[in-house]
């Protein structure tokens, strides 16, 4: 029996959605309120900076690392935080706060700081509340709940994007057609309309949510891994070396515009992707549940790697429409599924919110050296001008095979 099955929990058949608690529903709700408001702007932010702004994609690549470096370091405090108060509402409903009122800044953008300053605002605000919403989730259900929880909960925020694109998809065709090029008056108007649901996501979770009151520790603890179980320590240090290779999304719009299609076209690829996303992530969780975590996640892993060498090579619409949806099957496999593995793990309450913020933090530091060197690889800094376009491509599928071999044979090794 391996270390990782020491920790199994009790038996699957309790593990359905109809008895979780109300914190996960109402969670749920809100990150899809929240998801509608941001899958209608952020898929179309890189095309606005460059179609309208004409940001060059290594300044693309850098800005999405900035702000995903933010976000990192404040979900790193934030979930510290939380666990030093015994208290994880607070901090959730302000980080969706603040989030909601960063937006306006988009519909005064003319040059592309104004669009870093907007993405800085809204990765403080997803900073402060991703390590707390997470760790409240983990607090509000039992040990043998925890995979469909997140499952439910992830299934909610892409039904959100999936909805968000819709509306996207609708605003553009009205307002501008199938252009290969997105226009300016039209991302001002998604923008308006956007705010809205980003608003009510924040009303919900400040009027729905109960807080579930952990230990107070009597000492402030630090910032510190003394004691954590070293699993988890061998899986932050693999997930730092999967996301290596896992730059912003940002490039895969940019690789299928790229390869000729438009921008309703793109929108109707993410539709795609999050309709998958929606339908595998409550069943991914619930398989988690019954066997080890580790085979859901090298499963996602390995169709991570497929899809980015398909983006590698794709020049046809529908081929990118394929690898969408994969990638959209790759995310249920592993997004909640990983969150679930972080709380067996750490399974102390007093600890929790430190753990998803170590979690987070690593993931997001990351990022940022990924986001830049996918914009280099492809399009080069000053004189040398890269290796085009296929290049971030077969680099992030090469590391993830590495990452894949190591969460299989090393993360779970005997202490």
């Amino acid at each position: 029996m391996t270390g990782f099955s020491r920790i199994r929990r009790g038996r699957p058949t309790t593990s359905k959605a109809r008895s979780l608690p109300r914190n996960v529903w109402i969670l749920s709700l809100t990150s899809f309120f929240r998801d509608i408001s941001s899958e209608m702007l952020v898929h179309l932010l890189p095309l606005f900076l460059a179609n309208v702004l004409s940001v060059r994609i290594a300044v693309i690549g850098l800005i999405e690392g900035i702000a995903e470096t933010t976000a990192s370091l404040t979900k790193i405090y934030s979930g510290w935080l939380s666990d030093r108060l015994g208290r994880r509402k607070g901090l959730t409903v302000g980080g969706y706060g603040v989030a909601a009122l960063a937006m306006p800044l988009l519909l005064v953008a003319r040059t592309w700081p104004v669009v870093l300053l907007y993405r800085f605002l809204d990765r403080i605000g997803k900073g402060i509340r991703t390590a707390p919403r997470d760790a409240l989730i983990a607090d509000s259900v039992e040990p043998r709940q925890r995979g469909v929880s997140f499952g439910i909960h992830r299934a909610a925020d892409s039904a959100g994007a999936f909805l968000g694109l819709l509306l996207a998809i609708g605003f553009v065709w009205k307002l501008q057609g199938g252009g290969v090029a997105l226009d300016a008056s039209t991302f001002r108007t998604i923008v308006t309309w956007a705010l809205v649901p980003a608003g009510l996501a924040t009303l919900v979770v400040a009027v729905g949510v109960k807080e579930v009151v952990t230990s107070r520790p009597a000492t402030l603890p630090r910032l510190s891994f003394q004691g954590v179980d070293p699993r988890f320590k061998r899986f932050l240090v693999v997930m730092a070396l999967f996301t290596l290779g896992n730059s912003t999304d940002a490039f895969l719009i940019l690789r299928a515009q790229s390869g000729g299609a438009t921008v309703v076209a793109i929108l109707w690829l993410l539709v795609g992707f999050n309709l998958v996303y929606t339908l595998l992530s409550g069943p991914a969780g619930a398989l988690s549940d019954r066997i080890d975590r580790r085979r859901v996640i090298v499963a996602g892993w390995l169709l991570y790697a497929l899809v980015y060498l398909g983006f590698a090579w794709a020049d046809r619409v529908w081929q990118f429409a394929v690898l969408y949806a994969l990638y959209g099957a790759y995310y249920a496999l592993t997004a909640g599924v990983a969150k679930a593995y972080v709380a067996d793990l750490v399974p102390e309450p007093e600890r929790r919110g430190s753990a998803y913020g170590a979690y987070h933090g690593v993931i997001g530091l990351t990022v940022l050296p990924a986001s830049v060197i996918a914009g280099v690889l492809w399009q080069g800094v000053g004189a040398w001008s890269g290796f085009g376009p296929a290049a971030p491509f077969l680099f992030g599928g090469g590391l993830s095979l590495v990452a894949t071999l190591l969460l299989w044979r090393w993360v779970d090794r005997a202490v």
